[in-house]
C-alpha cells in the first residue's frame, strides 16, 4: 500500500491544508501515517479532534498553550486548539504560537487546518485567506472530485464569486476538469499567499472511475498551467486498498 504521507513527503516541518473537500482528513490521515511525534492544529475554526486518534488533546486560550503543549508528554503526539463558544468546535491558534510550538516541541511535523470551507467540496480564498504559519514547509491545497461536473453553486462551493472569478465559470455553469485545474493552479486560488513553501496538491473523494478520469483531467490541466507544483495526488480516504488512487505528474 502507498502511503499519502509519502507521496506527499509531508514526514517533516509545518504542513498547512488549504481549500475545501477534506482538508481534516488529509491531516488526519497524515497524522495516523506518522511513525514519530506530530502535532495537529488550525488557524481557523474546526470541528473537535477525532476521538480515535491517538493524540494528546489540548484546549486552552493561545497564552498558554505553548506552556500547556510543552508540559504534554513528550512520547505522545498532541492536538491542541483555542476554545469556541460553538458546541462540537474549537477556534484557532495564531499562526506565531503555532510556529513557536513547532520550534520548540520537538515535533517531527506539524500539521494544520489553514483555512475553512464550511463542508463544501471547492472554495476560493478571499484576500486575508489563507491564514498560513510563517514559514511554512509545505501547503496542501485539496479540492474535492465530487465538485467536478456539478453546477457552481452554494451546494458545491465556498464564496461562490471568488470561484467563479477564478475559474471563469459562471454561477449555474458546470464546473469542468479545466476550470479546477485553473483554481488549483491560480495565485488567486489555491496558490494564494504560499509564499516560498512547497506546494503538494490533492484532489480528495476520488470514489470512483468517472471521478477519477475527471481528477486526472483537472490534475493534467493544473500542472500545464503552472511551475510551482509537478504532480496532483488523487486519493480516496475510505479506499480498503489504501488511500492513493493516482499521483498525476507532468
Amino acid at each position: 500500500m502507498t502511503a499519502l504521507i509519502d507521496v506527499l513527503e509531508a514526514r517533516e516541518g509545518v504542513i498547512c491544508a488549504v481549500g475545501a473537500g477534506g482538508k481534516k482528513s488529509v491531516l488526519y490521515q497524515l497524522a495516523r501515517e506518522h511513525p514519530g511525534r506530530v502535532a495537529l492544529t488550525a488557524t481557523a475554526h474546526t470541528t473537535e479532534f477525532p476521538a480515535d486518534l491517538a493524540v494528546q488533546q489540548i484546549v486552552d486560550v493561545d497564552a498558554r498553550l505553548q506552556d500547556r503543549v510543552g508540559a504534554a508528554d513528550p512520547s505522545r503526539s498532541v492536538a491542541y486548539a483555542c476554545p469556541s463558544s460553538k458546541p462540537g468546535r474549537h477556534a484557532g491558534v495564531t499562526p506565531a504560537t503555532i510556529r513557536a510550538i513547532h520550534d520548540a516541541g520537538g515535533f517531527a511535523a506539524t500539521y494544520v487546518k489553514a483555512d475553512g470551507a464550511r463542508m463544501r467540496w471547492i472554495k476560493a480564498p478571499t484576500p486575508d485567506e489563507p491564514i498560513l504559519v510563517p514559514g511554512a514547509d509545505i501547503v496542501i491545497p485539496v479540492v474535492s472530485a465530487r465538485a467536478i461536473g456539478e453546477p457552481l453553486g452554494e451546494r458545491v462551493a465556498h464564496r461562490v464569486d471568488h470561484v467563479a472569478a477564478v475559474t471563469g465559470i459562471v454561477p449555474g455553469e458546470t464546473l469542468t476538469p479545466e476550470a479546477v485545474g485553473r483554481l488549483l493552479a491560480s495565485e488567486q486560488g489555491s496558490l494564494q499567499r504560499t509564499g516560498g513553501a512547497r506546494v503538494a496538491p490533492v484532489i480528495n473523494m476520488v470514489d470512483n472511475e468517472n471521478q477519477e478520469e475527471m481528477a486526472r483531467a483537472a490534475a493534467s490541466a493544473a500542472i500545464a498551467m503552472t511551475s510551482r507544483f509537478d504532480r496532483v495526488v488523487l486519493c480516496c480516504l475510505r479506499r480498503p486498498e489504501g488511500p492513493v488512487v493516482a499521483v498525476v505528474t507532468g
